[in-house]
């Protein structure tokens, strides 16, 4: 298991489907980092959705790759883009967004959200179904 991202290694697979615009979608409900300011651990629920072009990511891969996040520190915001863009440099997708769900920590929910641009006309991007934080009501 890699400690760091800068160790982790993203790998990707030629896509089956190379002519035809679809989403993949991956959840990652139990992603964690650590506060860079604290060292306590931060949590957030990520979903990713792209519209792959030639390549679709390993997922094994980047279940190992978030993995390498839990003993990183990082504010929830760099977690979040990283990791978008390290998709997007590798696989190089029609379209790529990233959600970023990230639990309260001193009574502050942060969500943090990224994408390439406008996924392409005609495909079907479904709601990310993250609902928003209400806390007790």
């Amino acid at each position: 298991m890699p400690d760091h991202p800068d160790a982790g290694v993203l790998d990707k697979v030629p896509n089956p489907h190379p002519d035809v615009n679809y989403v993949a979608r991956f959840t990652a409900p139990e992603f964690t980092s650590l506060c860079p300011v604290t060292g306590q651990p931060d949590f957030a629920h990520l979903v990713i959705d792209y519209v792959p072009g030639d390549w679709l990511v390993e997922s094994k891969s980047l279940k190992l790759y978030l993995f390498s996040f839990r003993n990183h520190g990082a504010f929830h915001e760099g977690c979040t883009v990283e990791i978008g863009k390290a998709l997007t440099s590798l696989l190089q997708p029609r379209w790529l967004r990233i959600g970023g769900y990230w639990y309260p920590r001193g009574g502050i929910p942060i969500d943090v959200f990224w994408q390439t641009g406008t996924a392409p006309e005609g495909v079907w991007v479904p709601d990310q179904g993250v609902a928003g934080y209400r806390g007790r009501g």
